[in-house]
């Protein structure tokens, strides 16, 4: 079976059919009788559909993962994009389903690769041996490997992708290495190894491949107490301090910043707040150069974006000079330059 319509190629007023992976599903009650909302994706994208009354009463069992082939209308709902669909059918295992690669969104660079950056990054930043040791096993563990290789960074907020998580964690462990470039103070080393593995529950919070959804775990502990609980013996083995794995711990469960947006703890220590800071930073560049595709025009304005709760603006940039900018100056030439002058 071919695939030959992608959801980056569905534009108000055409007409669909075709095969795409149930992202979501969730069934609801109006008041002339229940409808469906679906999430169609495909290596491409998502997109919201609807199986209005009475024909949503027609399927009983759908659910994430499930491969559909779906005939319909694309309209509009709040300036987006939107299918109704009109008539629906879940593939069976015996039915001839595209290529996988086709449905499962991956990083712009190789998982495989991310992880490798992630674990040079450890070895030429991490300073103090227990903790080269803790991200190295971290990092190394057969199990740990395989699932951080094929796990989002989200269900679907930000990084909702293959690779997604490591592409996030390494985003996240580079701001903090330039945030302690420029606070020196800073425990440069219990902060790396906190922005490593902030995320890491996520592995085991998500399920990886075709229609990401939370899995037990996930919806009865959450990533944060997931994590603590599988670094827990890695922490022992490593030789890290007691002061230092308490710290490392505190950052971990303060990194959501407030107690509104799950945060166990709030943040106690400049480390704390740095992480929390790095975090939500590449979470909402991700999400905003995620509205804006490639070949979006400057001066436009985006459709409502639910998740950071209001419409979002592309400006334009200054044109970047060909030739490269002269370098900086030293810090100890700068220095030498505020020195006062002799009489």
């Amino acid at each position: 079976m071919e695939k030959n319509i992608f959801v980056k190629d569905l534009v108000a007023g055409q007409g669909v059919a075709e095969v795409f992976c149930l992202g979501g599903a969730r069934l609801g009650q109006a008041k002339n009788g229940p409808f469906w909302t679906l999430v169609l994706e495909d290596v491409t994208g998502q997109i919201e559909a609807k199986i209005w009354s009475p024909a949503a009463s027609l399927y009983a069992d759908l659910a994430p993962g499930q491969f559909v082939r779906v005939e319909g209308q694309v309209g509009a709902y709040r300036d987006r994009p939107q299918v109704n669909i009109e008539r629906l059918a879940v593939l069976s295992p015996e039915d001839d389903v595209p290529d996988l690669s086709l449905f499962v969104p991956t990083s712009a660079e190789p998982p495989e690769v991310l992880l490798e950056k992630l674990m040079e990054l450890c070895r030429a930043e991490i300073a103090h041996a227990p903790w080269r040791k803790f991200t190295a096993k971290v990092l190394g563990q057969a199990e740990f490997r395989e699932r951080l290789i094929e796990a989002p960074g989200a269900k679907s907020v930000h990084h909702s992708y293959r690779g997604g998580l490591l592409e996030h964690t390494l985003a996240v462990a580079r701001l903090a290495l330039s945030i302690c470039d420029r606070y020196p103070a800073l425990d440069r080393d219990t902060l790396l190894a906190a922005a490593v593995c902030h995320d890491l529950g996520k592995a085991w919070e998500l399920t990886s491949g075709p229609g990401r959804d939370y899995t037990d775990a996930g919806r009865l502990l959450g990533h944060i107490v997931i994590a603590m609980e599988l670094l827990e013996p890695i922490l022992k083995k490593s030789g890290v301090e007691p002061e230092l794995a308490l710290h490392f711990k505190h950052i971990l469960l303060a990194h959501h910043g407030e107690y509104e947006f799950g945060s166990p703890r709030r943040p106690k220590t400049a480390e704390a707040f740095a992480l929390h800071f790095a975090d939500n930073i590449d979470a909402k560049m991700n999400q905003i150069f995620g509205v804006f595709g490639d070949e979006e025009e400057a001066g436009g304005w985006s459709p409502y974006v639910r998740t950071l709760e209001r419409y979002l603006y592309n400006p334009p940039r200054a044109p970047r000079p060909e030739a490269p900018r002269p370098a900086k100056p030293k810090e100890k030439d700068v220095h030498q330059c505020l020195l006062p002058l002799k009489a």
